[in-house]
């Protein structure tokens, strides 16, 4: 294992160790990422007794600064490109109505007792006489060999003393693409409902994590499987299932949600562009019908979805920002791109389209592009082939028109001085229907010609010029 600890930092702390006559662990994520053959920048480093005064005096070796966390009985540096944490080994208990644990020194086998998965109890010595030595008493080797997430303890006494680790055990699996073993999996579905004493924050955080992962569909169906979902995301797991009248059947919505936000997780690492996939058919559970002459339908249920994405925000804590009203939009708008590849498509759809998703445009392509699912070769094709046209044409009426972000060449102010009119409806209408001309392309969107068509509204309104 010598081989793997390159970095000079480790050299420095075996050597510290060695002259406070201290016992020093690297332990935690960076070993697990060594078999991972993954970069890591944090390093875990145990000490058996006061990690913070081992921390300060690293500190002082190192010429770097320590930020001290005396409420976690943890202290933090820099050196080159790492970050290094340092704990004193400890053993934890708990009570039932919170995940704080009563904590007490230990030695390193407590402290590697009380890590949450055996992959994150690996550990290598710092210490002279065993430098680089591994030390693994659950055999969390194995478990990597195997891709499997296993707990070093009973899984329910660990989900149950602190049961982020159910989240945190989904969201290993989706990262590494590992299997979380059996007996683990069914402790999950029987802690399930401990997840309640968890702050919203730290369960979204778990959540973004498992959405930012390489094939997120895997942390979706753990969540779906173990009761998770139903607790912290009702309205994503009202999203399974499939109904049948008269030998109709609707698509699993659930699943199609899941292949849709893969397909674009594919093509993007942005985190709300993964939102959008995720509530694009949100709102399908309440606005599905049957109706005998079509069979079913989900008719507004892009309207309703986007009603629905505040509140989903401010329910699972996420921000209430610009990167809401993105996902909001494209929700709203999914279906446009998908009904223009499928007609004969006009300037005037298109410019419609354009005004309405402004610099969204784009990345609302990306999510349409996603949503097709089909099987069928053959539609596949031609719905692909549809869009490129579509892409197209919007680039060609972009380049022409200039309606992305477009801002009407006539202001309500220029309409209130040419008129001498006040802010009032007068001027809304004026406004509309200057705006509703340059989408249908009755007049370029240039000033000269919206003012022409302004001034001749105005006046089958019965509205005077005051200033030509």
């Amino acid at each position: 294992m010598k081989q793997h600890l390159k970095h000079p930092i480790f050299r420095h702390l075996s050597d510290l160790a060695a002259q406070l006559d201290a016992e020093v662990y690297v332990i935690g994520g960076y070993v697990r990422d060594i078999f991972l053959n993954r970069n890591s920048k944090d390093v875990d480093i145990l000490v058996i007794g006061q990690g913070i005064e081992f921390a300060e005096a690293a500190g002082k070796v190192l010429k770097t600064k320590v930020s001290v966390f005396k409420n976690f009985g943890t202290a933090m540096l820099r050196y080159k490109d790492l970050e290094v944490e340092f704990v004193g080994a400890r053993k934890e208990s708990y009570r039932s109505d919170s995940r704080k644990p009563i904590v007490e020194n230990g030695t390193l086998a407590d402290d590697q007792l009380r890590r949450d998965f055996t992959i994150n109890a690996l550990a290598i010595s710092l210490n002279k006489n065993t430098y680089g030595e591994l030390l693994d008493p659950f055999n969390g080797l194995d478990d990597l060999k195997q891709s499997l997430i296993r707990t070093p303890q009973n899984p329910a006494e660990t989900f149950s003393d602190d049961p982020l680790r159910m989240m945190r055990a989904i969201r290993f699996a989706t990262q590494l693409n590992f299997q979380i073993d059996q007996t683990a999996t069914d402790a999950i579905k029987s802690q399930k409902e401990r997840i309640k004493i968890v702050s919203q924050e730290r369960i979204t955080d778990e959540l973004n994590k498992i959405i930012g992962s390489p094939k997120p569909s895997i942390g979706f169906k753990y969540l779906f499987d173990t009761g998770l979902l139903e607790l912290i995301f009702p309205q994503m797991a009202k999203l399974h299932g499939v109904d049948t009248i008269n030998g109709k059947s609707h698509k699993d919505n659930f699943y199609h949600t899941l292949e849709v936000l893969d397909n674009l997780s594919a093509a993007t690492d942005d985190l709300w562009l993964r939102w959008s996939a995720i509530l694009h058919d949100i709102a399908k559970p309440a606005t599905k019908r049957f109706e005998p002459s079509h069979g079913w339908t989900f008719h507004g249920h892009e309207d309703k979805g986007a009603r629905m994405v505040p509140k989903i925000f401010a329910q699972l804590r996420l921000p209430q920002n610009d990167k809401m009203k993105m996902v909001q939009k494209l929700v709203q708008l999914h279906l446009r791109p998908i009904v223009l590849a499928q007609d004969h498509v006009t300037d005037s759809a298109l410019r419609r389209l354009l005004f309405d998703a402004g610099d969204d445009i784009d990345h609302l392509m990306m999510l349409c592009h996603a949503d097709v699912t089909t099987k069928n070769e053959y539609k596949i094709k031609k719905y692909r082939h549809n869009f490129e046209l579509v892409k197209q044409k919007l680039k060609d009426v972009e380049e022409r028109d200039r309606i992305r972000n477009w801002q009407p060449p006539i202001s309500g102010l220029d309409i209130m001085e040419i008129f001498g009119l006040k802010e009032g409806r007068e001027v809304g209408i004026l406004k509309n229907q200057i705006r509703e001309a340059i989408l249908e392309g009755d007049i370029k969107n240039t000033r000269p010609e919206a003012l022409e068509f302004m001034i001749e509204r105005g006046k089958e309104m019965g509205l005077k010029v005051i200033k030509p």
